[in-house]
C-alpha cells in the first residue's frame, strides 16, 4: 500500500517576514558581540544571517531600527526566562532576588547581554540619540523591580521604611554595574560575586521579623 505524502503547511509572508527578521536581530546581536560594535555593519549581518545586506536595510532601515529590534528581542527573551522560572508568581521579595539571580547568571553563559551592553557602552560614548532608546528599556526593569518591592512591603516581607523607586533603581544599578565591569574584565568569576550580591539584597531587604 503506498503512503500518502503529508503536504507541506506553506508559511504565511508574516511568519516568513518574522523569521527573517529574528535571524538578523540574532545575527547583530552576534557580530556585535564577537567583532565590536564598529563591525556590526549592514554588510556583516546580512552575511552573519544568511541575508543580503539591502534586506537588513528594508527589514529596520537604520542602525537605530536595528538596536531598537535588538533591544526588543532581548526584553521579550527575558520576559521569556522569568516566566519559565515562575518568578511572577513568587513573593515579591523572592521574585526580587530570583530575577537578580537570573540576570547575573545570564551574564556568564550568555553574548547577547554582553552585545547589548556594549552597544549601550557605544551609544553613551557618542552622546547620540540611541541614549533615549536604552533610557527607555532601563526605565521598563526599573518599573518591574519596583513593583517587585511593593508587593514585598505589601507582603511585610521587605522593610516599609524603603523608597522603593531608590531601591529598584539601586537593584538595577547592581546589574548593569556588573555588566560592564564583565565588559571590562572578561576573566572576572561572577559566581561569588552573585552569591554575596543576592546575600546582601536579602540581609539588606528583608524585615527584621522576617530574618528572625
Amino acid at each position: 500500500m503506498a503512503h500518502r505524502s503529508v503536504p507541506r503547511v506553506r508559511r504565511t509572508q508574516a511568519e516568513r517576514r518574522e523569521d527573517s527578521e529574528r535571524g538578523l536581530v540574532k545575527a547583530a546581536i552576534a557580530v556585535t558581540a564577537e567583532r565590536g560594535v564598529s563591525a556590526a555593519t549592514f554588510e556583516a549581518i546580512g552575511q552573519r544571517g544568511g541575508y543580503s545586506r539591502s534586506l537588513v536595510t528594508r527589514r529596520f532601515g537604520s542602525k537605530q531600527g536595528l538596536i531598537d529590534a535588538v533591544i526588543d528581542y532581548l526584553g521579550e527573551r527575558r520576559k521569556a526566562l522569568a516566566a519559565e522560572r515562575g518568578i511572577d508568581r513568587l513573593s515579591g521579595l523572592d521574585a526580587l532576588i530570583a530575577d537578580t539571580d537570573l540576570y547575573l547568571r545570564s551574564l556568564s553563559e550568555d553574548g547577547e547581554v554582553k552585545a547589548y551592553f556594549m552597544l549601550l557602552a557605544a551609544a553613551v560614548a557618542d552622546v547620540n540619540a540611541l541614549r533615549a532608546v536604552f533610557a527607555a528599556a532601563h526605565e521598563h526593569v526599573r518599573t518591574r523591580l519596583r513593583e517587585f518591592v511593593r508587593q514585598g512591603q505589601a507582603e511585610g516581607r521587605i522593610r516599609s521604611d524603603l523608597d522603593a523607586d531608590a531601591a529598584a533603581l539601586m537593584v538595577g544599578s547592581l546589574q548593569m554595574g556588573l555588566s560592564m565591569q564583565l565588559l571590562v574584565d572578561p576573566t572576572m568569576d561572577l559566581d561569588p560575586i552573585r552569591e554575596t550580591s543576592l546575600a546582601t539584597l536579602r540581609l539588606s531587604f528583608e524585615t527584621p521579623a522576617t530574618q528572625g
